[in-house]
């Protein structure tokens, strides 16, 4: 019983430390897709701005990686670009 309760306490405290990890995984993540867009799309010449991308890149700065990442993996593949390697699903 001693050792049930150690494991449920144990993985209780380990929960915090998984999901700061993994925001900070999708925090870098989504601060190279913005470098990546901003570099080979943004500042592309002829490129009129793009408000979608914008607030995606907005967003990924305040922390909001679940809205950002989707709309800034459409605009690098729609521009015919590959998503990072190591962060690819």
């Amino acid at each position: 019983m001693q050792r049930l309760i150690l494991l449920s306490m144990a993985l209780v405290l380990a929960i915090p430390v998984v999901l700061f990890a993994a925001s900070d995984r999708d925090k870098a993540y989504c601060e190279e897709l913005s470098v990546l867009y901003r570099r080979y799309i943004e500042d592309a010449r002829g490129r009129r701005f793009d408000v979608e991308a914008n607030v995606a890149m907005e967003d990924c700065k305040k922390g909001n990686t679940a809205a950002a990442i989707p709309v800034l993996e459409r605009k690098l593949r729609q521009s015919g670009f590959a998503l990072p390697k190591e962060f690819t699903p």
